[in-house]
């Protein structure tokens, strides 16, 4: 095998039987450029260079002063969280890949199974924002969570890694009080819907004129508003 470096990505063909964990947790700061690489992969996956690389450096420093502003700019009770999927291993291990196909400018790269690589993303939070209001002040309503953003890269796709995610924003919501959780899913995505249905998700019916939120994306895509109740005393409201 000729000198190199493998994309991380490869790592699980490399070495099948190593059977890489899926550890989700919190992102840090360190984790944000893979983040936004991995949410413009999903979501943008027509936009070319060098939009592409605009795109990820706009998502990385929303992120990041989200990140930074979100104690600061929302009531104490709000909460938001950026959850990643990790494949990793639990020996402390580095291996040096190589490969032909993919040397970039003689480097060599290093893959450390005790950092990991971020296969999937996912961020909840209670903040209400694509919840319809309640009463004639319509107030925020209180006690559901909201997941948005999941993304899981290509090539580890169809191994578990949204499920996780899923159930670790689930976990998030219970340790806030909230007893629902609720998502907005692109009706021309059958396979998104599914995976929802199958974690437990309804549909919702929006009443006819409703001006419910929506997620701020293309005026095009048409969306199912989906919800599933949690395990929890605490009432919606």
């Amino acid at each position: 095998m000729n000198a190199g470096c493998c994309r991380a990505s490869q790592v699980v063909d490399y070495f099948p039987t190593m059977s890489p964990e899926i550890i989700v947790r919190e992102a840090k700061l360190e984790d944000y450029w893979e983040v936004a690489e991995i949410h413009c992969s999903s979501f943008f996956p027509e936009f070319s260079f060098p939009l592409d690389f605009l795109l990820r450096i706009d998502r990385l420093l929303l992120a990041m002063l989200a990140a930074i502003l979100t104690g600061l700019a929302r009531p104490r009770y709000c909460k938001r969280i950026y959850l990643v999927a990790v494949i990793g291993s639990s020996h402390d291990e580095t291996f040096l890949l190589e490969s032909e196909d993919s040397k970039m400018g003689g480097f060599v790269g290093k893959f450390s199974h005790k950092k990991g690589y971020i296969a999937g993303i996912l961020t909840v939070d209670n903040f209400a924002e694509f919840l319809p209001r309640k009463g004639p002040g319509r107030r925020r309503r209180t006690g559901i969570a909201y997941i948005a953003n999941v993304a899981v890269r290509e090539n580890f796709r169809g191994k578990g890694i949204a499920k996780k995610l899923i159930a670790n924003a689930e976990s998030k919501a219970r340790s806030w009080g909230c007893s629902a959780i609720a998502l907005h899913c692109d009706l021309n995505n059958p396979m998104a819907t599914k995976l929802y249905q199958g974690q437990g998700f309804k549909c919702i019916k929006v009443p006819e004129g409703a001006k419910w939120p929506q997620p701020k994306t293309s005026p095009d895509i048409k969306f199912n508003f989906m919800m599933k109740l949690l395990n929890n005393s605490v009432a919606c409201n």
